[in-house]
């Protein structure tokens, strides 16, 4: 049985958790579009990441909003040299609504919810090849994501876990 998003996440922080005094260093990148309803599942993630105190304070940690645009963002990623990079954003998983998954890289390509100027798979792969880094995505599955609409509730229940468990996450195994 394939680990929950949740068990993948605090696998793959432990990895970057380093024993020296250099902490790794994480970038999180909320991809979407705000006028897209649940679309813009990773833009909210990213707000509700940078608003917390702990993360700001943080000199490891990167917490974009990449929009529906999140290549524009490589000038920041290449100031911060990441050694991993969170994507976050609606992706079609076939699954209910508001439900979160990693998704491998290879299987990325299509996958979005939103219409990005640059494919999520293309982007992923520039990031990992421009800054040898790892690159992850975490897709959020929408409800709707029709023009001028909210944000469905599954996906605002989603969106409020991935925050709460990241950020619990982060500090725990990066020691913030």
């Amino acid at each position: 049985m394939p680990l929950s998003w949740k068990d993948s996440l605090c696998q793959t922080l432990k990895l970057f958790k380093k024993s020296n005094a250099e902490p790794a260093r994480i970038c999180i990148l909320g991809v979407g579009n705000d006028l897209r309803g649940d679309d813009s599942a990773g833009l909210i993630v990213a707000r509700k990441l940078s608003a917390e105190e702990t993360l700001r304070g943080a000199a490891n940690v990167l917490v974009l909003e990449g929009g529906p645009a999140p290549e524009n963002q490589t000038g920041k990623l290449r100031a911060f040299q990441p050694e991993l990079v969170i994507l976050i954003d609606a992706a079609h998983l076939d699954e209910a609504p508001g439900t979160v998954q990693f998704i491998p890289l290879e299987f990325i390509d299509g996958m979005s919810a939103s219409s990005h100027s640059l494919p999520l798979s293309m982007l992923a792969r520039y990031i990992t090849l421009e800054f040898n880094c790892q690159v992850e995505v975490l897709g959020i599955q929408p409800a709707q994501n029709e023009i001028n609409s909210e944000l469905s509730h599954p996906v605002r229940k989603a969106v409020d876990e991935i925050v709460y468990i990241m950020i619990t996450l982060l500090q725990t195994t990066l020691d913030l």
